[in-house]
Formats: structure tokens, C-alpha cells, sequence
């Protein structure tokens, strides 16, 4: 069994819209800092999850968005995971509050310093580097990341 899923890093002022996941119960991503999405619903395309998942989580439709790449997470906890990553420039509405966490805009250059999966990271950095679109899996033993391997190199 594996799951697909969004996750979308809106951007602005060489910021991210990050969410800090603490109010939901028995969530995988408690305490760490992430971008906006979640899992995709029946007959989904990864464009339909992202708009509705982004919209959902803080109230903003995205105008302006690029599909960056896909992230598998293999873990010896947790079903397979098909994460479909994007980025977001423009977008319209009021931004509201989250009823996983709390959003804050934060500067891309301290956001090594949040709590965070160690893969994450990964993605990060190939986002700051414009890298053209990439397949990037993951690997984690518990919450140790065990290996990465990037268009079919391995990087860890």
C-alpha cells in the first residue's frame, strides 16, 4: 500500500510559507516544519490536490505555481509515500489559520534551524539551486534518514 501527497513551499521575499505541525493528534510530521499539502483524494490529479490542499490549509488559491519533482519516502514505519512537490509565486485571497499547525512566513536562509526531516533538507537545497525537475528518494530507518538517492545516484 503507498500514498500519494502534495507539498507546495509558497514563496515571497526569499521566504517560504512554512507550517509548524503541532495541533493535530498522531501526526507523522508533529513538531517539524513544513510546506502546505497533504494526501491526495479519488480521481486527484497532483494539480487537483495541491490547489485543494493548499486552499484548504490556509485559504489562498494559487495563480502562479511549477511542479518540481517527485520525492519517494520509503520508511520501515510507514506505508510508501509518492510525494509530488511544487513551489507557488502568486496566488489570491486572505491567508487564515491552520487547523494542523501554525503558518509563518520564514526567511529561506533560517530554515535550516528549524525542526525539520532530515531529507527535507535535500529537497530544499535543490529548490534553492532552480534544479531542474528531479526524482529524489528517500530512505529512513525510524526517523533516521538511511540513504538518498537522486535521479538514480546515490547522494547519502
Amino acid at each position: 500500500m503507498s500514498l500519494q501527497t502534495t507539498l507546495c513551499y509558497l514563496e515571497r521575499d526569499d521566504q517560504y510559507l512554512m507550517l509548524h505541525r503541532v495541533k493535530k493528534e498522531n501526526d507523522t510530521n508533529r513538531d517539524k516544519w513544513i510546506g502546505l499539502g497533504g494526501k491526495f483524494q479519488d480521481k486527484e490529479s497532483p494539480e487537483d490536490c495541491l490547489l485543494r490542499e493548499v486552499w484548504e490549509e490556509c485559504g489562498l488559491t494559487l495563480t502562479d505555481y511549477r511542479y518540481r519533482g517527485l520525492v519517494t519516502f520509503v520508511s520501515d514505519l510507514y506505508p510508501t509515500e509518492y510525494m509530488h512537490l511544487f513551489t507557488a509565486t502568486a496566488w489570491s485571497g486572505e491567508q487564515h489559520a491552520c487547523n494542523e499547525g501554525h503558518l509563518e512566513w520564514i526567511a529561506k536562509s533560517a530554515l535550516r534551524a528549524l525542526p525539520m526531516w532530515e531529507g527535507d533538507q535535500i529537497f530544499l537545497d535543490l529548490l534553492d539551486q532552480n534544479a531542474p525537475f528531479f526524482s529524489l528518494k528517500l530512505v529512513y530507518e525510524g526517523d533516521v534518514l538511511a540513504s538518498a538517492v537522486l535521479d538514480g545516484k546515490v547522494i547519502k
